[in-house]
């Protein structure tokens, strides 16, 4: 099955007219849903009394995310609930006559809606109460139950889809940073990636991550092979010869490990002070700051709130190999054009303000007859609105 998923960061934006929050967490989640008899067959296991099908809809089923996405827009949009044993004649009446015997309910507006967790937002109290209302009225009609205990009702501060939701903007759930926060240097590749995918998921709150991170993205099996075996070699013991020694030193003083351990340290310490980030604002002006590095490149969308400059979203990413050997010039093009693509629907058709270290950049909007890549980047830059400015930053180096 096929069903379009929404994206968190499209159910994370125009919250900044929202005074009133309820986070509600579905109760049994995927088991309100019933098997087919294809999908029991299909999904029986084996133990050591038969073989057993499920009844329900089990949790671990790869299209089972977006066949409960379906039913939870189905019940919130008001389309008709097709009861499971129906009649024939009422299905020719719907489906050919085109008007069903039961008329749908209407849409459950002010929620925004991600698998089992549902936000319900308003600009007042008694706006909140209707709403929540009928969503329970829309639950109860396709028998969905709600988690009372797991849901948080009437704040003006939730938490939904790990942040942390109000009026003043997005934070990072303070419990998921405090365990980044606690963990030691991994020691396999696999508890690395691991470590990686959790930062990219809070990316957003991470200035230039890419840039410190890349050197974590380089480490290989063998370089944490080498890890195991000098530790291997410690606990045995000290008969060891004085050559080993020297390798130990030698292995410890390398480089590479030398800045992995620096770049972890700078994310963590980023990680324990991520910022508060603000709605955007249609009001004021979006301003984009664009940094490329020798192996990655970042951008930051800020807005100015009383003379200064406050972040709504950072995004980065490290280089390919082939864009290795680009100039810095075009390294911030890059930059600029993942902000452009990351925060369409929120810059799109508006003028722009772009700070870079290099005023070069605005070379690519004057010049005439471009070929190649740079041919390419005019082109997707040309329907914005861009001014140019140059200003200057401290350089990263670890």
């Amino acid at each position: 099955m096929i069903y379009p998923m929404p994206l968190i960061n499209d159910l994370l934006e125009d919250l900044d007219k929202v005074l009133w929050y309820c986070s509600l967490d579905m109760a049994s989640g995927f088991w309100v849903v019933s098997m087919t008899d294809r999908a029991r067959a299909i999904s029986a296991f084996i133990t050591p009394f038969g073989l057993f099908e499920w009844n329900r809809m089990p949790f671990g089923l790869k299209n089972a995310p977006q066949i409960y996405q379906r039913l939870i827009d189905n019940a919130l949009y008001g389309f008709l609930r097709i009861p499971t044993v129906a009649d024939q004649n009422t299905l020719t009446d719907l489906f050919e006559e085109g008007h069903p015997e039961e008329t749908g309910e209407p849409s459950v507006l002010g929620r925004r809606s991600y698998i089992d967790d549902i936000l319900v937002t308003a600009g007042s109290w008694d706006l909140l109460c209707e709403r929540v209302k009928a969503l329970l009225e829309a639950c109860d009609k396709w028998n969905i139950s709600i988690s009372v205990a797991k849901s948080f009702w009437g704040l003006k501060k939730v938490d939904y889809l790990g942040h942390r939701v109000s009026d003043e903007g997005l934070e990072a759930h303070p419990k998921d940073l405090s365990a980044l926060t606690d963990l030691p240097f991994p020691k396999t590749l696999r508890a690395m990636q691991s470590l990686l995918g959790s930062l990219n998921y809070y990316g957003r709150f991470i200035e230039d991550m890419a840039i410190y991170a890349s050197v974590l993205y380089e480490l290989r099996e063998v370089d944490f092979a080498a890890i195991r075996d000098r530790a291997g070699r410690e606990r045995s013991g000290p008969t060891v010869v004085v050559m080993e020694d020297q390798q130990d030193d030698q292995a410890t003083a390398d480089p590479k490990w030398t800045e992995a351990e620096a770049a972890f340290a700078k994310l963590k310490k980023k990680i324990a002070a991520t910022p508060i980030l603000r709605h955007f604002d249609t009001e004021k002006r979006p301003v984009v700051i664009v940094y490329a590095s020798e192996w990655a490149v970042s951008a930051s969308l800020v807005q100015d709130h009383d003379g200064v400059y406050l972040p709504v979203m950072f995004t980065s990413r490290t280089l390919k190999q082939n864009e290795l050997n680009y100039g810095i010039v075009e390294k911030e093009v890059l930059a600029l054009l993942r902000m452009l693509d990351l925060g369409y629907s929120m810059l799109a058709g508006r003028p722009i303000q772009v700070l870079a270290r290099h005023s070069t950049l605005a070379w690519l909007f004057r010049a005439a007859g471009l070929q190649g890549r740079l041919g390419q980047w005019a082109a997707l830059l040309s329907p914005w609105t861009l001014e140019i400015t140059k200003c200057t930053r401290g350089k990263t180096k670890f």
